[in-house]
């Protein structure tokens, strides 16, 4: 959900709900990643997976207005990204969060710009690693219409080094032939925000989407 307007507090929790009624009625899996603000709103009262947007590589106690991974699981979070283009963040970082997270059981989705960030990451044994070109997020074009090697190159690096590793594939994804083409690439799933929050009709969005699963 970014930050964006229209996923804010109310509106946040109705595209969540939104998200659950489709997630239900096609038998796909569809997971959230609600504005930090307002993640204790959203955990525990859907019936979906609720993750973090970021988490912070610091201990808990004299560490103000971090996030901790003990936090995200003190109120039923799911699991966490690590390291979104729009909050890039050291690899020693990347790497200690995901055994962390691991250790707290919580799913991990580490972010990439390409193929060879993916298998580095890769090898810290996340639960996904989700490439996204950062010059192509928020934009109109799908990576797998623009980059489609970027997926596919991607998802080898991560195979080769980390076989249980799920890759994710984002920028510009917005319908359900670009879900398509992510798992035509090798992907198995896609990771997005603007496709879905900024639509004029999110259902019918979420729908093509899922469709294309």
């Amino acid at each position: 959900m970014k930050t964006y307007p229209q996923a804010c507090g109310s509106a946040g929790l109705q595209l969540a709900e939104l998200c659950g009624e489709v997630s239900e009625k096609t038998g796909k899996s569809i997971a959230i990643a609600p504005q930090q603000v307002d993640l204790t709103f959203f955990a525990g009262t859907f019936n979906i997976p609720i993750f973090g947007q970021h988490v912070d590589n610091v201990k808990q106690g004299s560490t103000t207005g971090r996030v901790t991974p003990e936090a995200l699981k003190a109120i039923g979070c799911t699991g966490t990204l690590i390291n979104h283009s729009e909050y890039r963040i050291p690899a020693e970082d990347v790497k200690a969060l995901v055994q962390r997270c691991k250790d707290l059981g919580l799913v991990t989705i580490v972010c990439t710009k390409d193929a060879e960030e993916s298998r580095q990451y890769a090898q810290f044994g996340p639960d996904f690693i989700a490439v996204e070109p950062p010059e192509l997020i928020g934009g109109d074009i799908s990576v797998t219409t623009a980059k489609p090697e970027v997926v596919s190159d991607s998802v080898k690096a991560v195979k080769d080094v980390a076989p249980n590793v799920k890759v994710l594939c984002g920028a510009g994804v917005k319908n359900g032939q670009d879900v398509r083409m992510a798992i035509e690439l090798g992907a198995e799933g896609v990771l997005l925000a603007s496709g879905v929050v900024k639509a004029e009709d999110q259902r019918a969005v979420l729908e093509d989407l899922v469709d294309g699963l």
